[in-house]
């Protein structure tokens, strides 16, 4: 998975750039078009009403327009959106990369990070980091259920194929859910941990108290954070791998 560079935050930004101007541009333009040509118009009331229902007519088609392509972009700021958390996700959530993920954090995660960042930031970082393990246990215990539940059936469908090579990708898928499945069970154990960390973190702030006994088990949750995504889209691409030698096999 690539890193996100400028050149994606640029198309980003052009992107919710386009989606506010268009409509304003559109609607604006024509107005602004038929009121010089009314100062302009010097052959009388006829030709100025002329001018006038014609700038109507634009100004409605050029604000029906510019909904339409705002939406568009929107759409495709929105997918872009998506495909951004997915490829800061694949490497590790981090507590910078929070705001991305706004849409993930739970009614009372969001209120109790502004009570923390108003009383203590240095337990505001902590609860940053804490909330990002959270964020990436969250998905790939569902990414991993997701995984195992698609080898599967890839092994319930190999047993029902003659191939000379069935055995072989059986014992290869046997391998592959045994490595999801440990990372399944990592991921729900480092989610109990970060969820217990969060509400130590919020009774410390509470009390105006500080982490410094809590250091060594945060950095722990921040190394899961970085190793588990990376172990977990390697098993895909041994899978993805697989997959296409079974098709090649069976042709």
């Amino acid at each position: 998975m690539n890193e996100i560079t400028p050149s994606d935050f640029a198309r980003g930004r052009k992107l919710r750039i386009g989606a506010f101007a268009a409509p304003v541009f559109l609607t604006l333009s024509p107005a602004i078009i038929t009121f010089i040509l009314l100062l302009f118009a010097a052959s009388g009331p006829p030709v100025a009403a002329l001018i006038l229902f014609a700038g109507i007519i634009a100004t409605v088609i050029g604000f029906i327009t510019g909904i339409v392509i705002a939406a568009i972009l929107a759409q495709k700021r929105s997918a872009w959106t998506r495909e951004m958390r997915e490829r800061i996700a694949a490497h590790g959530i981090k507590a910078e990369d929070i705001g991305w993920f706004r849409s993930e954090l739970k009614p009372n995660e969001k209120r109790a990070l502004r009570a923390v960042e108003a009383r203590d930031l240095l337990l505001a970082d902590a609860y940053r980091e804490t909330l990002a393990s959270r964020l990436t246990a969250t998905r790939i215990v569902k990414s991993s259920k997701r995984e195992l539940l698609l080898a599967k059936r890839r092994q319930n469908s190999l047993k029902q194929l003659k191939s000379s090579r069935a055995e072989e990708f059986q014992t290869e898928i046997a391998k592959d859910l045994e490595k999801i499945g440990s990372i399944n069970d990592e991921a729900k154990l480092m989610l109990v941990e970060a969820e217990s960390r969060l509400q130590m973190i919020e009774a410390a702030a509470s009390r105006q108290g500080s982490l410094a006994d809590s250091e060594l088990a945060l950095k722990k949750l921040s190394a899961r954070t970085a190793e588990l995504p990376l172990a977990l889209e390697a098993a895909k691409m041994s899978e993805e791998i697989r997959l296409e030698l079974e098709k090649e096999d069976l042709e």
